[in-house]
């Protein structure tokens, strides 16, 4: 059964050294499944690009700035959403623990102006439209977590841009 995501709350689990995904924590619809390290720093480390493809504004700046203009993007993305960040009880994350399910796929796609996010167990799963706002929001919760965690491989800085190689001068010309 593939249910609608609507919320989505992430929980570093030490036993499991794995992270819970709780969609929908607390309503009838909910759902969980551990994501594994590979999964994680998979993610956390494809997206940046993937972002990066299909920013609009990254396309349109020049290529010595387009550094700046992915990391603008990511900090206004980050202040759109934070009114919609809440705290989940801990009683509610419990239950979403004892139910989870190892995630057999997460996929993301463009879908329209914003991404398709499925996320796939061997029983269930969810999946929602997100905007460019809530996926950079999800990447930055997700990479908080990993850094907290201490696994090794994480990036050092949420969706990091290399800085664009210098072009070669262009001669100047009458």
């Amino acid at each position: 059964m593939m249910r609608v995501l609507t919320s989505l709350t992430f929980l570093y689990e030490p036993r499991e050294d794995r992270i819970l995904a709780a969609i929908n924590a607390g309503r009838p619809d909910a759902w969980s499944c551990w994501l594994t390290r590979r999964v994680a720093l998979a993610l956390l480390e494809r997206a940046p690009d993937y972002l990066t493809s299909t920013s609009d504004m990254a396309k349109r700046a020049p290529a010595d700035l387009r550094g700046e203009f992915i990391a603008f993007e990511r900090e206004a993305a980050i202040a759109k959403t934070a009114r919609a960040m809440s705290t989940t009880p801990p009683d509610i994350l419990k239950s979403s623990v004892t139910g989870a399910e190892l995630a057999d796929r997460l996929s993301i796609s463009p879908q329209g102006e914003g991404f398709r996010l499925e996320l796939r167990g061997q029983i269930d799963g969810a999946a929602g439209v997100l905007t460019r706002a809530e996926f950079q929001r999800i990447l930055q919760m997700l990479h908080g977590l990993v850094v907290k965690a201490g696994w090794p491989g994480a990036p050092v800085k949420a969706q990091a841009v290399p800085p664009a190689a210098a072009a070669d001068p262009k001669p100047f010309r009458n």
